[in-house]
């Protein structure tokens, strides 16, 4: 997956794509909640200005972190909101756009910045200045290479990032005793396989090339996936032997180990070790760490993305998409953007792992959420805004009011596969021994 979507020799988001087609918006190949509706990323933007004043609006030291901003729309819409709220504005350091595209960074470059505005470079990355509050806009594509400080107010959004990451897939297999690892000191099985009766190991799903002449009926091509595109070049098989990401992944997590004893054979599970590294760094951040001790815990983290909220492990759930089709994960590598479910559960037990000082809340769906941060009432004045425009005979204001009225509709939707029950969101915030809930989450503002 990181190959394909981020590799330096021509990934989806670093080059592969025909020149001058935008992997975004309708002539794309997908269409994000911030390219639907402003509201959304009006709201995001209200979420963070909440927690700032939640958290007792301190006056420096603000730092806003996207990971995976894609165009850089949902950060332009939040930075536009929170321009409406001085007190905060003049409180922000920096905002930091982790991002792999060389070709994205352009993108966000000329929406969030003047035109003429200049670049400089610096080991973290690359500086310019953005243009709602003239404070410094970096860009990087490690979020390792941002400093970490006790006393920086990290507020992080992550939409539709998580689900980018790379996975491991892994299917439980009987394995008769002949087939027991070895037995000496490099041997790196657990207990379970050293035994004359036959065990449960965990199988590693291994990319492999399809067999030649292959076609799409011969590889059962499921009825969901688009046969447009060539035959997939590969496929996934079960490993025949043991490999060092099946003896440790699957074993790492209590989760994982009830579904091997109460599933058995047969059993399949999807692993993101990156997911865990991305969870653990906002941890630190936001409520401090054996290595970054913080005081006083500060900051909040958004996780916007689908997948179950309801702890359950993802499985089976790799997909592509080309042109708002599903196709195979495995058709036309570099040309097809890859995702697979995010484990929210799996999230939160990396960063409570990694920090006293944080707590999680959530997921929920994100139609609740919206509809929670009053995406209703915000849609109301826009559309009677542009009535009154339309009045003034603005011959455009109509069809914008229509559209705007749709968008939003579209964002909660929660019919079977609706954006508001598929998309979750998920806060992460300094510990407070359960005082308080965040906005979206159950709570309200409330000053410290």
């Amino acid at each position: 997956m990181r190959m394909c979507l981020t590799g330096d020799m021509g990934g989806y988001y670093t080059g592969a794509i025909e020149k001058g087609r935008d992997q975004f918006g309708l002539k794309g190949d997908f269409v994000t909640s911030p390219e639907i509706s402003q509201v959304f990323g009006e709201l995001i933007g209200i979420w963070f200005v909440a927690e700032w004043l939640t958290q007792g609006c301190q006056k420096q030291g603000v730092e806003l972190i996207e990971v995976g901003p894609g165009r850089g729309t949902l950060m332009s819409d939040m930075l536009r909101t929170i321009q409406s709220f001085p007190a905060m504005a003049d409180s922000i350091d920096a905002v930091y756009m982790v991002e792999a595209s060389p070709e994205l960074r352009e993108a966000q470059k000329k929406l969030l910045c003047e035109e003429d505005a200049a670049t400089t470079e610096s080991k973290v990355g690359s500086h310019s200045v953005c243009r709602y509050m003239s404070v410094p806009i970096v860009w990087t594509e490690n979020i390792k290479s941002i400093p970490i400080s006790a006393e920086k107010m990290p507020f992080i959004v992550a939409h539709e990032f998580f689900d980018a990451l790379p996975i491991h897939a892994f299917e439980c297999v009987k394995v008769p005793p002949t087939q027991s690892l070895p037995q000496d000191k490099a041997d790196l099985s657990s207990p379970s396989t050293k035994t004359s009766q036959p065990t449960l190991q965990w199988r590693e799903m291994l990319v492999s090339p399809t067999p030649p002449e292959s076609t799409h009926a011969s590889l059962r091509t499921p009825p969901s996936q688009s046969r447009e595109t060539p035959p997939p070049d590969f496929q996934l098989t079960v490993a025949q032997a043991a490999t060092r990401h099946s003896l440790y992944l699957p074993e790492s997590s209590p989760r994982y180990r009830a579904i091997k004893s109460g599933v058995g054979a047969g059993a399949l599970i999807e692993v993101c070790p990156d997911a865990s590294l991305y969870a653990s760094d906002f941890a630190a951040r936001i409520g401090g760490s054996a290595q970054h001790p913080k005081r006083r815990p500060s900051g909040a983290a958004l996780v916007l993305d689908y997948g179950p909220g309801d702890g359950t492990v993802p499985a089976n759930s790799l997909r592509g998409i080309r042109r708002h089709q599903r196709v195979s994960p495995f058709a036309e590598p570099g040309l097809t953007d890859l995702s697979a479910d995010v484990d929210f559960a799996g999230i939160a037990e990396a960063a409570v792992r990694a920090s006293e000082g944080i707590e999680l809340h959530g997921p929920v769906e994100q139609g609740t959420f919206l509809q929670i941060m009053g995406i209703q009432e915000r849609v109301k004045a826009l559309v009677a805004a542009a009535k009154v425009r339309a009045e003034a005979g603005d011959k455009d204001a109509e069809s914008y009011a229509a559209d705007v009225e749709k968008a939003w509709r579209r964002l909660v939707d929660r019919g079977p596969g609706g954006m508001g029950k598929v998309y979750k969101v998920m806060a992460m915030l300094p510990e407070n021994e359960g005082r308080r809930r965040p906005v979206g989450f159950g709570g309200d503002v409330s000053a410290e």
